[in-house]
């Protein structure tokens, strides 16, 4: 169950169930949530930056960290010597696998400007 720091009303845990704005949700403070947001940007890094990315692939992306954090808890508790629901884990693992070769598994370059288009622009800017 995810635990709620009560100054601000986000959670310091990862929330057991999925929803759009479960990021959101998570105190910023914590660690976890500086994890997780550091993993979204770099998922959304490789595949070119979140300015190229469509909704659907900014989607694919949040789902992508989410089932990477369940996975994670779920190879803690089984670390920890408590019971892990082996299918539950094994499923969580092939959905990832699913999200991860759907968004792509290479890493795309980012469009850069020459040196000439980004002194115009800077000067332009000026």
């Amino acid at each position: 169950m995810a635990g709620n720091d009560t100054d601000t009303g986000k959670s310091s845990e990862l929330p057991e169930r999925y929803s759009e704005d479960w990021l959101a949700k998570l105190d910023g403070r914590t660690a976890i949530a500086r994890v997780i947001r550091d993993r979204l940007e770099d998922l959304q890094t490789d595949l070119g930056g979140r300015d190229q990315l469509s909704y659907q692939q900014r989607s694919l992306t949040k789902r992508a960290v989410w089932m990477e954090a369940v996975i994670e808890q779920q190879e803690l508790a089984l670390a920890r010597g408590e019971p892990v629901d082996q299918g539950k884990l094994t499923q969580s693992v092939n959905s990832l696998i699913g999200l991860l070769k759907t968004l792509g598994l290479e890493r795309k370059a980012q469009d850069v400007p020459t040196l000439a288009e980004y002194l115009r622009n800077r000067e332009a800017s000026q």
